[in-house]
Order: structure tokens, then C-alpha cells, then sequence
């Protein structure tokens, strides 16, 4: 793909089940690289593949669809222009959508009463005077913030301790009422300081389940646990005492008394509440009278990881995806006990699920599309929509092959070349992921379509560290970054470059956050890159302590404390080794690796005359690449392939050549000038098709 085709990606969301199984909706996100802002409507589409999807509504950006157990309404998030998101509903036998909140920073995801006569849900409460809630007031002007905390800003949130979310419930409009009766305002059933989230109702609907860290000492751990409380405020109590970190609890609908509660959780956080490194999310449960977290997968193994963003309950199970060697698989876990069951697995990246009427719909990746609704029910998985098929029709995507390398030690290394058309040999791009506790997978990622289709290899994988493959290989690296995972990095691309269609002797390096990291390592180790390219990189662990939102803990469990240990493992200790030409990618707003972590290694380069470029986008945090402002990320692909047109020019990306002193003259435009080659790979699923799954497991 091309950096314009961003404005042909598609992305649906979590689906929502109609509670007779029939219908699924789902919102489906785009970006709009003309108003360079994303759009999102709602789509919704018979779960029998008997008809297309088609839009529902046709909001600015609607989002976070919801049935209601009596499927006569839809609840739903909708944000105006430069507006924040407001709770509405619409009848599903027809009529206007009808708005029930009115937060100033918005609200979040409904979540129904039983009776589906109320909604749940939490929203940002800011202290008055902030974030615009007096208009005579700009932020400039805003009284001074006195901070006693450590816990006190996220990236892409912003100061957090002025603005906590809490749980909220309002009523649903009388059957029959007129839409100009006015509404009774939302009520706050929680407060304090102390962030809220999560939030779910019992069976009978007399209590609220919810997420938060309340307990002394939150401060300085990881911990989270579930509450309970009423929907009218009384009867706060919490249910997990534990070293747990808990998330995204549930109650069985078939268990009238909501005697257990149903979470995902890290289980052991350690003494101290904080040993996070390589720590796996899993399915586990917790009497609702309060006691211990009990797994009920084993931890080891089974990661929810943060691709499936809610635990679903049904029909006497729970619906989870789970991270496995690159992919996403979709398990149903009995309730009951017994071995999980499979529903999805193979090449595929599972991003939410949905229940109704014992269909199961879920929203599925893989390397040809960013997402699309399949409907499973006993003995049969059907594709019901064709989200991905603009971009497909480009002929401007390339299909990933599967490799496994050998580390200097014999552990094998898991990942992916993705080559160009055409016989080759082709220079070579080596990307490391962020993370690291993350993995690259079966999902259609942009950045490896576009540097493909200019003309790359593109070489990724999975070194120890990464998720996916089990507890060990994500811990191994404790106290221990850049050495057994920069070791397995090396040797997988050594593997890669044995195939004579890759070029061996031009091959550059790149990587963002923790493949920043590794990046800017690798760089001070060895001149064999002919050029790198790090990004919002955690550079050095010594000044990310008191400058990033995650400072105060993240290093000191990933490097350790000890001096030399730490130097050991610092890029930035090592940078004045670096010869090799670098551009150094950052957001003026990251929190998470702060601006200061790229610009140093910048000025390390330029004083030293290293060719070198600081590329920063205003306004924008860590999660440019993946969530910033549309413009901003076709910018960013195209001064990446501008940077590795200059250093490592190819046939169909040459417009950078004209910039060195000498050199072959240039040729197209590395942006708009690569050409369309191949089609749409033989066997791509439609609508309707029968998805067949494989029933073989990659362990």
C-alpha cells in the first residue's frame, strides 16, 4: 500500500449480538485524510451472511454499539465534530437516536441494566475551572496544580488527578415518552480520588462491579481490584485482596444470585505489587462475597493479552481471545472446568467478541485485512462482511511468510519476511516492535504494506521478550534488555538474509518505543545497517525515571537499579559509538518516552557530524503510528520512505537520491509514484464463504 491508501483502511470494532442471534453492528472507524480527522459509523448485518453489512447510522463518529438484553434498543457512543462522546440510544424497531448524557470530557462504554432500563457506564469528572468547564477560563490561566503523587498524568490522557473517572448510571426514556420530556441528568455512584473503570452490572441488577485501585499503597504499585457497590452509591465494598492487577469483570447471566464474578487478571504481582515484566493476563475468577483471584487458565500460558477488550460471559462460558506465536485465537472457557475450546485459531488476530442467541460474532484480522465480522455457530464459521476489500482491490498488498530462526543458544525465533514482487535481490528493512511485553502477528499493519510496496523486504519477529509465548520467554529479559533479545533480533534476520531474493549488504533498522530501544542499541554495537531509523525510543533508563508517566516503576523492573547494570543496558550510554546515519522520530507530547529521550540521542549525533534528522509532530504523544491525527501519519510514512529512499533507494522509491553529494539520479516519487503490482492473492475470502479455520495449533 501507499501512505494515501491509509484513507482505504477499515476498522470495525467490537461487535454487539441482537439477543436472538439474527443481527450484528459494529462500528467501523476510517481515516479522513481531507478533514484529516477519523470518521466512525455503525454497520450492522445479518449474522446468517444472507445479506452484505450496510451503514446504520451516519454519525460524525459513532461508536461502541450495545444491545440491550430485550433487543429493543441500541445503545451507542456519538461524538459531533470536535465534540467528545455522548451516551445515546435508538430504538431498534425504528425512530430518532435519542442523546442521555451530556459529560464535558465525554462518556464511555454502556453497559446495560438487565432489565434494560438502565445504563451503566464511567466518564471523566473534571475539578471546576479545568479542561474548559468555565469558559472565561484557558487553559493558560488555569490555577496551579499541586501534585503530591507519583500517579498523576498518562500519555495521550494528559494530567489524570483533576480529572478522575467514575462510575455513572441514568435511566432509559419511559416506553411511550414523548422525546421532549426532559430527563433526569445521569446520577454519580461513585467518586474519591481514584481512577474507575470497567464497570458491570449483577444478574439482578442491584450492584455495579467495577475496577479501581483504592487500597493503600496505590500509589507506588500495580495493584487493581474489583469492587461492588449500588447503583445508588451505598454498600461500597471491595471483593480481590490480593497482589492481583484486575480488569474487565463479569457476572454469569445464568447465575441469578452473581455469586461469582469473572475477570482477566495478572494474578501475582510480587510483594511489592509491581513485578509486571513478562507477566501474563489471564482468565480467572472471584467470589463475589470477596476472596482470593483463582486462574482459571493456566498463566504460563494463556495471555489475553489487550486485543480482546472486554470478558465476555454466555450460555455457561467465557468468550476470550488469547495471544499464541503472532496470532489472536478466540477460546470459549466452560465455567464449568474442562479444556478450553478453540473457535478461532490459526493465522488470524482476534479484536472483540460478541454473544447473542448462540451466535458468536467476532472481529478478525489477518494480513490481507485490519478486521473483519465472522459469525460462528456449531460446526459452521461464516465471513458476513468484506470491510477489507477497497484496499484489496488496490493490488497494493503483499502476504507475510512465517519463518523460525535459531538463536546463538538454540532457542528458536518465531516471525515474518514479507517480500516484494518480482525476483529481487531487495534491500532489506529489519523493524522491531514496541513493547516489549507485545508481539508482531497475523494482522494487515500498514507500515509493512507500505515499505513493501516501495520496494523493501521487510524483516520482523518475536524476539524473547514478546508475548505470545508463554511466561518464561516474556521474563527471560528482566534486569537483561539487549542481550538474549537483541541476540535472537540478529539471528533472525542472519536467517532471513540467507534467501537470496533479500540483499544482505543493504539492510537498515528501524523500530518504535521498545523497537526504538533496540534500534539505538544496535546502532552503538554494530555499523553493519546502512542506515536506522529509531522512534519514540527508550533511550535512556537513568532520566525516564523522573520524566516519563510510567518512569517511576518501568525501569527499575526492566534494567534493575544497579549502576552499572543499567549502563549495560543503556542505548544512550552507548550512543557516542553510533556512526551509522540515524533519523530520530518523535511526538513534541509523548508522556510515555518523553521528547527529551529522542532529542538527546539527536544532538549526540549532529555534534559528532553523524548524518542525521529530528522529525517531530506537534501536538501529537505516543501513539502516533497507530491513533494520531490522519495527516500526521501519512506524513510520518512519508518521510520514512524519503529517509530510506536517501540511504537505501529502490526501483519504485528513488525521490531521496537527489539529496546525497553523489549517486545515481532520482526516479520516482517515493510517495505517490510506486507501482501497482500483483493483484488480490488467489483465495481471499468473501461475504458468505464458509471461513475455513485450521485446526492446527502453532505452538
Amino acid at each position: 500500500m501507499r501512505p494515501t491508501d491509509l484513507s482505504l483502511l477499515r476498522v470495525p470494532g467490537v461487535p454487539t449480538v441482537s439477543p436472538d442471534g439474527q443481527t450484528a453492528v459494529v462500528a467501523v472507524s476510517r481515516l479522513d485524510l481531507e478533514a484529516d480527522e477519523y470518521r466512525s459509523q455503525l454497520w450492522t448485518v445479518p449474522t446468517d451472511g444472507s445479506a452484505p453489512a450496510r451503514p446504520l447510522t451516519h454519525g460524525h463518529r459513532d461508536s461502541a454499539p450495545v444491545f440491550s438484553p430485550d433487543g429493543r434498543w441500541l445503545a451507542y457512543l456519538a461524538a459531533e465534530p470536535k465534540g467528545s462522546p455522548q451516551l445515546h440510544v435508538l430504538p431498534v424497531g425504528g425512530g430518532t437516536a435519542r442523546k442521555l448524557t451530556d459529560h464535558h470530557l465525554g462518556a464511555g462504554v454502556p453497559v446495560w441494566s438487565p432489565d434494560s432500563r438502565r445504563i451503566a457506564y464511567t466518564a471523566r469528572v473534571p475539578e471546576a475551572g479545568r479542561y474548559g468547564t468555565e469558559d472565561d477560563v484557558p487553559p493558560a490561566a488555569e490555577a496551579p496544580r499541586l501534585i503530591a503523587t507519583l500517579k498523576y498524568r498518562a500519555d495521550g490522557v494528559g494530567f489524570t488527578n483533576d480529572r478522575r473517572p467514575h462510575v455513572f448510571v441514568v435511566d432509559l426514556p419511559a416506553e411511550g415518552e414523548d422525546d421532549a420530556v426532559e430527563l433526569a441528568p445521569p446520577f454519580q455512584v461513585t467518586d474519591g480520588d481514584a481512577d474507575d473503570a470497567d464497570v458491570a452490572w449483577s444478574p439482578d441488577g442491584t450492584e455495579l462491579a467495577f475496577v479501581s485501585a483504592r487500597h493503600e499503597g496505590a500509589d507506588t504499585d500495580r495493584v487493581t481490584d474489583v469492587y461492588v457497590v449500588r447503583p445508588d452509591g451505598t454498600g461500597l465494598r471491595r471483593v480481590t485482596d490480593s497482589r492481583s492487577s484486575c480488569a474487565h469483570p463479569a457476572y454469569d447471566p445464568d447465575d441469578p444470585a452473581g455469586s461469582t464474578i469473572y475477570l482477566t487478571a495478572i494474578p501475582d504481582l510480587g510483594p511489592l505489587g509491581r513485578d509486571f515484566v513478562g507477566r501474563n493476563t489471564t482468565l480467572a475468577k472471584v467470589s463475589a462475597a470477596g476472596g482470593p483471584v483463582v486462574p482459571l487458565l493456566d498463566p504460563e500460558d494463556h495471555d489475553r493479552g489487550d486485543e480482546t477488550p472486554a470478558t465476555v460471559v454466555a450460555g455457561g462460558a467465557a468468550f476470550l481471545g488469547v495471544q499464541r506465536r503472532g496470532a489472536v485465537e478466540l477460546l470459549r472457557v466452560p465455567l464449568s472446568g474442562g479444556a478450553p475450546e478453540a473457535l478461532v485459531d490459526g493465522p488470524y488476530t482476534v479484536r472483540g467478541i460478541g454473544v447473542g442467541g448462540g451466535v458468536v460474532v467476532a472481529t478478525v484480522a489477518h494480513d490481507r485485512s485490519a478486521g473483519e465480522l465472522i459469525a460462528i455457530t456449531p460446526g459452521r464459521r461464516r465471513l458476513i462482511t468484506g470491510f477489507g476489500a477497497p484496499l484489496q482491490a488496490t493490488g497494493r498488498l503483499h502476504r507475510m511468510r512465517e519463518v523460525t530462526a535459531t538463536a546463538p543458544d538454540g532457542y528458536p525465533v518465531h516471525g515474518w519476511v514479507t517480500t516484494p514482487s518480482g525476483p529481487g535481490p531487495h534491500p532489506v528493512l529489519l523493524t522491531v516492535h514496541g513493547g516489549p511485553f507485545a508481539q508482531y502477528g497475523w494482522t494487515l499493519f500498514d507500515e509493512t504494506q507500505a515499505y513493501v510496496q516501495a520496494g523493501y523486504a521487510v524483516v520482523k519477529c518475536n524476539p524473547r521478550g514478546s508475548s505470545g509465548y508463554g511466561q518464561a520467554h516474556g521474563r527471560v529479559i528482566k534486569e537483561h534488555m539487549g542481550e538474549l533479545d537483541a541476540d535472537d533480533v540478529l539471528a533472525f534476520l542472519d536467517h532471513a538474509l540467507e534467501d537470496p531474493a533479500l540483499d544482505a549488504s543493504r539492510v537498515g533498522i528501524m523500530g518504535g518505543s521498545y523497537g526504538g530501544y533496540m534500534t539505538t542499541l544496535l546502532l552503538g554495537r554494530t555499523d553493519r545497517f546502512v542506515a536506522g531509523i529509531s522512534e519514540r525510543a527508550f533511550n535512556d533508563p537513568v532520566s525516564f525515571v523522573g520524566s516519563s508517566d510510567i518512569g517511576f516503576f518501568f525501569p527499575d523492573e526492566y534494567v534493575g537499579t544497579d549502576p552499572e547494570r543499567v549502563a549495560a543496558q543503556s542505548p544512550m550510554a552507548q550512543a557516542h559509538r553510533i556512526t551509522t546515519p540515524t533519523m530520530v522520530i518523535h511526538s513534541e507530547e509523548d508522556w510515555r518516552c518523553p521528547l527529551e529521550q529522542g532529542t538527546r540521542l539527536y544532538v549526540e549525533l549532529k555534534r559528532r557530524g553523524v548524518p542525521t534528522e529530528l522529525l517531530l509532530f506537534p501536538g501529537e504523544g505516543h501513539e502516533l503510528s497507530r491513533s494520531g491525527r490522519p495527516k500526521h501519519r501519512r506524513a510520518r510514512l512519508e518521510h520514512v520512505l524519503r529517509w530510506w529512499g536517501r540511504w537505501l533507494p529502490t526501483s519504485h522509491n528513488t525521490s531521496a537520491v537527489a539529496e546525497l553529494p553523489a549517486g545515481p539520479s532520482a526516479g520516482s516519487s517515493a510517495v505517490e509514484g510506486a507501482a501497482v503490482d500483483g493483484a488480490p492473492a488467489d483465495g481471499d475470502a468473501r461475504r458468505g464463504d464458509t471461513l475455513t479455520v485450521p485446526a492446527t495449533r502453532l505452538r
